[in-house]
């Protein structure tokens, strides 16, 4: 297939996964999915191997393209089907990533899926936000095991009630699973226009053309990493359940652009909720090694055919069921993406930038309901500072790495809810000094006017983002309620007139000279 015609069909398959995107986010009733854009779209070939995504969610998109083959040949698939899940071990992330998987079939022929991935602030979870403080994934919501949802284009309404059963505010969480399904029909309906123009055989070959620039583009990039292996690690601060300084080592071995991640010497798994099933750690490495990819690069397949994972069973970063992985997905995986650039610094000392603030700085609360006061659960995610590079300071009060979910407009939070921010503004001072300044982070306030539960699950509390050649680390997160401050991961109640203050930490500086802060070895 000659370039001109091979950028056409390329454009046209991302066209489909943004627009599928567009009708999630018009169509969703609540702010976490209308406002803060925490949702991600894809269309898959047949056998489930990733043929485009919109540019969504980092986290979210990595894990379906590791894992979307186990569920689809886990299903005889139907035209007018469409299955749901969200278990971690079976393709999921956590729980309240909800994951819409529908066939594409033209001429009776199934010729891939259109797949979307949104996150519910409401997913049955006792704690309000459904990211409670948990230590097992039973505890952490309703678990959905691949079903379908629909089938012959109709909804099965026994599946479609147990699913909004254990839901406080079932009309909000029941738009949200319509707006999901309205998205992959409008990306089924788009895929079959195509298909029908370029002819089946043709868009066969198309995605194997584009699978195989992907591929070539990727090893031209991934040879420019010295042959070697690079060796880092880093800690979590915490689990939240008392288990401190837990340890994410990788080894990268690079031979002539065939790039092998290794993790052995992680931590075991844990009893808090940071563990990760693999297809959430496949996905921070797959974010990585596409930063370094020329922009172009197609998101399929192709892109990660060089690169290969491994991970001891039962550890932190491939946990094993029941372990609890509701901030694997969010803290888990910010972590992993630092001991990559880590070690990668050491290969590419003029690309790989300090480390960012580290945290998706988790905030979930609500009420359950009485007679005085309605049920309600919120869940955001609050930027930081971006890490500070050799030509330029970090960005200050961003979204970095596994996520780039935009903030909830203070509108939208203080109409819908029985909040109040106070402050929002820079952490000035925050990022790490150097040649180049690490990015600000963020403080956030919040005033209750009505009671509520809170969870906060956060990370580099204790452990400062790192700088690079000599550059400072950036200021480390602190959380606070009623200016007291309180652990990385905590649950609390609140009263009328409380606030609750989360201050996000600063980016990692750039230069001066000197080594790595962090313990690093090459080989």
């Amino acid at each position: 297939m000659d370039a001109i015609r091979l950028s056409i069909f390329a454009n046209r398959i991302n066209a489909i996964c943004e627009e599928m995107g567009a009708t999630l986010q018009k169509s969703a009733f609540s702010p976490n999915i209308r406002d803060r854009l925490d949702y991600s779209c894809a269309v898959f070939d047949a056998d489930g191997q990733l043929c485009a995504q919109a540019a969504h969610i980092p986290v979210h998109l990595g894990s379906m393209a590791f894992a979307m083959a186990d569920v689809v040949s886990a299903f005889d698939w139907a035209e007018g089907d469409m299955v749901v899940f969200n278990d971690p071990y079976r393709g999921g992330t956590h729980l309240p990533d909800v994951t819409l998987v529908a066939p594409v079939f033209v001429e009776e022929k199934l010729l891939g899926f259109v797949a979307n991935r949104a996150h519910h602030a409401d997913i049955g979870a006792e704690s309000p936000g459904s990211m409670p403080l948990s230590s097992s994934l039973l505890e952490e919501g309703l678990l959905i095991e691949p079903v379908r949802l629909i089938s012959n284009n109709e909804l099965r309404q026994d599946v479609f009630g147990r699913l909004m059963q254990p839901m406080r505010n079932s009309n909000e969480s029941s738009g949200d699973f319509i707006a999901q399904i309205a998205a992959n029909r409008r990306g089924l309906q788009r895929l079959a226009v195509l298909v029908e123009k370029t002819g089946i055989e043709e868009y066969r070959q198309s995605l194997r053309a584009l699978n195989d620039y992907a591929a070539n583009l990727a090893k031209s990039s991934l040879k420019r990493i010295a042959d070697g292996a690079y060796i880092f690690e880093d800690v979590l601060d915490d689990d939240g359940q008392g288990h401190r300084d837990i340890v994410i080592r990788v080894r990268i071995s690079c031979q002539d652009g065939e790039i092998s991640v290794d993790f052995a010497g992680s931590a075991p798994q844990v009893k808090g909720n940071i563990n990760c099933p693999l297809s959430v750690t496949a996905a921070a490495v797959y974010y990585v090694f596409r930063c370094l990819m020329p922009p172009q690069t197609p998101a399929c397949a192709g892109s990660f055919r060089h690169i290969q994972l491994s991970a001891p069973a039962q550890s932190v970063v491939n946990a094993s069921y029941p372990a609890a992985v509701t901030a694997g997905n969010v803290e888990t995986s910010t972590r992993i993406v630092d001991v990559i650039l880590g070690a990668l610094a050491q290969a590419l000392p003029e690309v790989i930038p300090a480390a960012s603030h580290g945290s998706m700085n988790n905030l979930a609360m609500g009420y359950a309901g009485d007679a005085g006061h309605a049920s309600w659960d919120y869940y955001e995610t609050i930027g930081g500072g971006m890490g500070a590079s050799k030509c330029s300071d970090g960005l200050d009060g961003v979204q970095t790495h596994m996520t780039n979910t935009l903030n909830t407009p203070i509108e939208s939070l203080e109409m819908k809810y029985p909040l109040r921010i106070k402050r929002y503004q820079l952490r000035e001072g925050s990022g790490g000094t150097g040649k180049h300044r690490g990015g600000n982070g963020l403080v956030r306030e919040y005033e209750f006017l009505g009671p509520a539960q809170v969870t906060i699950l956060s990370e580099r509390r204790d452990h400062a983002p790192w700088g690079l050649a000599g550059g400072e680390a950036g200021k480390p997160g602190r959380n606070l309620l009623n200016g007291r401050e309180l652990a990385a991961k905590h649950t609390f109640s609140v009263a009328p007139g409380d606030t609750v203050c989360i201050e996000t930490p600063g980016g990692g500086g750039h230069g001066h000279g000197g080594a790595m802060p962090m313990p690093v070895n090459s080989e």
